[in-house]
């Protein structure tokens, strides 16, 4: 029997078109963060965002970790999150000293419980750091209601979200200041990367500082703040800047690979899948995810195993954070428990999800995908 060629949980789309940019930008010199390309990245993200202001860095954490800092929070300041997330969003926080407030999951959107928030505010409370997980935007009217009466700043992870919107406006447009990623698994990306993207000229100019290791403006080397070199590259940005180019394809064929497995996968009794489309927005899945439920509860190592064998590569879903080792170390979240979390992070995986799948190859993950879960 011939073995099936191994398909991978991601492979990212590099046209010759892309290559050829990046190709000019180095035969340029213009290799590091100065360039003419990153600035034209930033005002073509802020266009595409409907913000005014959009600044790239080297990576998604880096976004969120400048953001968190800008917004000057840090000891006695407390963040809410959700447990179910990328622990960048935890990190982020307690680089700043500030603590960690966790909210547990929604069981249909997989984002953070709305209805949960409004338990865990208090008079430390300055900030929702909000990433929207995997396929659907938080419900943004209710958040930004919650934020405006508790006078509290909204962090928006828009992450997984380029492309994606909100009854009609894009993700990366809410917040005090929203972040992406442009990791290798984006529907944008640039390798490694990210940005932040505000409507506030002060932020705005913070940032900047920020990403930059604080240079004083009189002697450069006479720094004002505690900061970091997380510098993008005119390399990064020609690629992003092809990207974005074709992202209306790219969220198309993204929709159309989630929607064949929705449709072949909904009727199974023994997963939980995210729905298609809710009232105010369209799932784009990022990823897609399943969950297992019925007899293969608490069986997802050896289901992940079963699908390495037929050659089908997963991820599973993020782990939680009032369970991680080093926040267990750390002495953070004792006691503390997130049903919906823990469920999803125990039984939920996501299958091959990228724009470099055909279609036979889609159809041979849900063929064998049916068959072990049957």
């Amino acid at each position: 029997m011939i073995k099936k060629k191994f398909i991978p949980v991601n492979t990212p789309i590099i046209t010759n078109k892309d290559a050829l940019e990046v190709y000019k930008t180095v035969k340029s010199g213009w290799v590091s963060s100065s360039g003419l390309k990153i600035n034209e990245f930033e005002k073509k993200l802020a266009q595409f965002t409907n913000r005014k202001f959009a600044n790239c860095v080297s990576s998604g954490t880096a976004a969120l970790e400048i953001a968190v800092k800008s917004l000057n929070i840090g000891k006695n300041d407390e963040v809410i999150v959700p447990a179910f997330t990328i622990i960048s969003n935890a990190n982020a926080i307690l680089k700043n000293l500030a603590k960690v407030v966790l909210v547990d999951s929604d069981p249909v959107t997989w984002n953070i419980n709305i209805n949960d928030i409004k338990k865990k505010i208090s008079l430390k409370t300055k900030a929702i750091m909000l990433p929207h997980i995997y396929g659907f935007p938080n419900d943004m009217n209710k958040i930004i209601s919650i934020c405006k009466k508790h006078k509290l700043y909204l962090i928006e992870d828009a992450a997984e979200m380029i492309g994606q919107k909100f009854n009609n406006a894009p993700c990366g447009s809410f917040g005090d200041i929203s972040t992406f990623s442009f990791y290798a698994n984006k529907h944008i990306t640039t390798g490694e990367g990210g940005a932040i993207l505000t409507n506030n000229k002060k932020l705005n100019e913070k940032i900047k500082e920020l990403r930059n290791l604080n240079f004083g403006k009189k002697n450069r080397y006479n720094h004002t703040d505690l900061s970091w070199n997380y510098r993008f590259t005119n390399i990064q940005a020609a690629l992003g800047l092809s990207q974005l180019k074709r992202i209306k394809s790219i969220i198309k064929r993204k929709r159309e690979i989630g929607k064949f497995y929705y449709d072949n996968f909904k009727k199974n009794k023994n997963l939980l899948i995210q729905p298609y489309k809710l009232e105010y927005a369209s799932n784009i899945y990022w990823v897609f995810g399943i969950v297992l439920k019925n007899k293969f509860n608490n069986q997802r190592t050896e289901i992940q195993k079963k699908l390495l064998n037929r050659s089908i590569d997963t991820r599973p879903f993020f782990w939680p954070m009032h369970k991680q080792t080093i926040f267990k170390k750390m002495g953070l979240f004792k006691g503390e428990s997130y049903p919906v979390a823990e469920n999803l992070s125990k039984n939920g995986f996501y299958l091959p999800s990228g724009l470099g799948l055909s279609n036979k190859q889609l159809e041979y993950i849900v063929k064998v995908t049916n068959e072990i879960l049957s």
